[in-house]
């Protein structure tokens, strides 16, 4: 599953921190796209086709818009599309293309109605409709749009219906052919039952064939209420199961999942810090982060070990995170899954605001750092400037696509102000900033 943005945003240093980072020495070209809206951050979307790239973003005015151009070319088409953005962080942009080489796109929906646009033509933007409903029901109330291939290869779309602490989690299956989408499962992937909604982390497809997930619940719009770090699993993304092996009946509540660990209301876990990894012998490691007995922050990493979880304490730091209240709020802290480095050795990133960026070099067998490999502001860092309504922050998307050239990858990067609670700030907002494609080569 492909996430360019989440409800949090995250500085440019941050998301290259957690994304591996750029090279130092990386050889760079940058092509402007447009200006782009400033006054608070929003996810864009970028997908390489072939020949071809498209860059879905809110321009200066903050108007829906999708841009296009042939790889070999520097000159941008653009379309507008009937949607202006509001003050809301939550509102990014999801784009995807599907077997008939149409383009699909949700955008600007944080509890709203579906917002739901499709090319008519293969490629061709200027073809872009609205279409009203995907199954038509359950979407009145859509937030988080996102969509990824599914074992099969099947084009899926997955949306919360509800809102924060009462949502359920849908997932539909697209026919090309006939252009119609129906229900992947009839019922909810998790659901809250009107009490609470799962925060769901990335989707992982392990080393072991299986569909991995990890998700935090949350009883209110306070992220403070976020509680109970919970797993699925999946081969086909239909039946579902714990890590035990148990398999689960939908829709997944509470009282039915995996609980990988108790972490109680404001106990110091939040949703968009929940994350699945794996060692080298193929288990599963769930990473979050909650207050440790002496009320400081900590990564934990809970690993699944002949069908139980066993939780470690990776972190020692003197600072504690203390987060609450409601709307979109800058991370002090960032952890990133374990993955096996070409050494074979187990790695783990993370930030933190107090005590730094890093990776730990993990012992497989305790989990403990063995080493704590500290990194600087990544030296491909823009410079941000300081405008007359704030300091900028430098944002970036990866591709959802690929290029046709190996070892060619393609990076937005842009600059906003911070998130606000997804309030309106005070006075006159920045001017606009330029949205920039930036191709790296090895």
């Amino acid at each position: 599953m492909h996430y360019c943005a989440s409800t949090w945003i995250l500085p440019l240093s941050a998301a290259l921190l957690l994304a591996g980072g750029l090279a130092a020495n990386a050889n760079e070209t940058v092509l402007d796209v447009a200006p782009v809206w400033a006054g608070h951050p929003v996810g864009f979307a970028l997908l390489t086709h072939e020949d071809r790239q498209f860059v879905a973003f809110y321009d200066a005015e903050r108007k829906l818009t999708v841009a296009s151009r042939g790889l070999l070319e520097t000159k941008w088409h653009f379309v507008l599309l009937p949607e202006t953005l509001g003050w809301d962080s939550h509102n990014y942009i999801a784009m995807a293309m599907d077997d008939e080489g149409c383009l699909h796109l949700c955008a600007n929906m944080h509890v709203k109605p579906l917002v739901y646009f499709r090319t008519a033509k293969h490629g061709d933007i200027d073809t872009f409709q609205r279409i009203p409903s995907m199954v038509g029901r359950n979407e009145i109330k859509c937030t988080y749009p996102s969509f990824f291939r599914g074992p099969g290869k099947e084009f899926l779309f997955t949306y919360r219906d509800g809102s924060s602490g009462s949502g359920d989690q849908y997932y539909n299956v697209y026919e090309a052919k006939s252009r119609t989408w129906r229900r992947l499962m009839e019922e909810p992937l998790t659901s809250g039952e009107g009490d609470m909604n799962a925060y769901l982390g990335p989707l992982r497809l392990g080393p072991d064939g299986f569909y991995h997930l990890a998700w935090i619940w949350r009883d209110t719009g306070g992220c403070e209420t976020n509680h109970d770090i919970c797993y699925a699993r999946s081969k086909d993304l239909v039946h579902w199961e714990k890590g035990s092996g148990q398999a689960l009946k939908l829709p997944i509540t509470l009282a039915k999942a995996d609980v990988v660990d108790p972490v109680p209301v404001k106990g110091g876990a939040i949703n968009g810090n929940v994350t699945v990894g794996f060692d080298s012998q193929k288990r599963v490691i769930v990473s979050y982060h909650k207050y440790d007995d002496k009320g400081f922050t900590q990564v934990y990493d809970a690993r699944l070990e002949q069908g139980r979880w066993k939780i470690y304490k990776i972190s020692s730091w003197d600072y504690r995170w203390a987060f609450e209240g409601n709307g979109s709020i800058p991370f002090e802290v960032h952890v990133a899954p374990v993955s096996v480095g070409s050494d074979g050795r187990l790695t783990q990133s993370y930030g933190n605001a107090k005590c730094g960026n890093g990776t730990w070099v993990l012992d497989e067998t305790s989990l403990k750092p063995i080493e704590d490999i500290r990194r600087p502001q990544p030296t491909a860092a823009p410079s941000a400037a300081n405008t007359s309504a704030g300091k900028l922050e430098s944002r970036t998307c990866g591709d959802s696509g690929a290029s046709i050239k190996s070892g060619v990858r393609y990076v937005l990067r842009w600059e906003t102000l911070g998130v606000n609670r997804d309030r309106k700030r005070e006075g006159p907002p920045p001017p606009p900033t330029m949205l920039k494609l930036v191709r790296i080569e090895p």
